[in-house]
């Protein structure tokens, strides 16, 4: 990693941290399996031109991810998830306009990723899922999103299991800040995600965004992805394909929670719905 990047880095933690607004964070699958949009951005060339289009709605940071962490879903070795990968980061990487973060558990991933340009690793296992990630992060002083998650995106659903929601994952993701201190990695540097829908049944992700401001006693920025998830179909009874507007409704929740950061796939409509709520939150 050369002096420029590592310059840019410490930009981007600057420009998240001091940011006066909720920053919206575009989703670009390049996996033929996730839940919401598995296979539309497979093909290099179409994820590259919706990367574009999302930062040209108004995406703050791009997540960039190869390997899909739905409810049962089985891993990919490191190899094919760098052949995704490398295609979009290598030309996105040099010439983006925003930050962008990896979806990795891998350290290899993350290490190659960093080095294709991205500021911002987005670990859903939160540090436990490959020993060296923690490493590999505090060599680079990348941006680290710690999720909750209970178990491995194949196993987590059985592992729903909580007295009080809120309390518990606010006291697992301290727990994970505290590792990645003691690995070396700079509080600045984290970025704490309640991991909605992962180990979570639908009640639990509703009482996790009505007690999301609780979460502030962490003293760090949250992140909270709601997008289509299978917990808005149990309450609206929509299709992954028709939960435009239950995501809109968690979305505004999460704002008005508090929440510094919303991960979406509509980055348009959802960037509309982000200044109603913050506006509204601020009044």
């Amino acid at each position: 990693m050369d002096d420029i990047h590592a310059a840019h880095i410490r930009a981007c933690h600057v420009r998240i941290a001091l940011s006066p607004r909720v920053l919206v964070v575009g989703i670009l699958n390049v996996t033929p399996d996730s839940f919401a949009d598995g296979g539309r951005f497979l093909e290099p060339q179409r994820a590259l031109e919706h990367f574009e289009q999302m930062v040209g709605e108004g995406a703050d940071v791009i997540d960039v991810g190869a390997e899909s962490t739905r409810p049962g879903a089985e891993a990919i070795d490191e190899r094919e998830e760098l052949r995704r990968l490398r295609p979009v980061l290598e030309v996105v990487g040099k010439r983006a306009t925003v930050p962008i973060s990896v979806d990795t558990r891998k350290a290899g991933v993350a290490e190659r990723a960093i080095d294709w340009g991205a500021v911002i690793v987005n670990d859903v296992s939160a540090l436990r899922h490959d020993p060296r990630m923690a490493s590999v992060v505090a060599r680079a002083g990348a941006g680290l999103v710690l999720m909750h998650m209970r178990g491995t995106p194949r196993t987590m659903q059985r592992y729903c299991r909580y007295d009080n929601v809120v309390e518990e994952v606010g006291d697992e993701l301290g727990a994970r800040v505290r590792r990645a201190e003691a690995a070396g990695i700079a509080r600045e540097q984290m970025i704490l995600d309640p991991g909605i829908g992962f180990a979570k049944q639908a009640r639990h992700n509703l009482a996790l965004l009505k007690g999301l401001r609780s979460l502030h006693r962490l003293g760090r920025p949250l992140l909270v992805g709601v997008s289509n998830k299978s917990f808005i179909g149990a309450v609206t009874g929509d299709p992954v394909r028709r939960r435009a507007m239950g995501t809109a409704a968690a979305v505004a929740a999460a704002v008005l929670g508090g929440a510094h950061m919303v991960r979406v796939h509509d980055v348009g409509s959802m960037r509309a719905v982000v200044r109603m709520s913050a506006s509204i939150a601020g009044t």
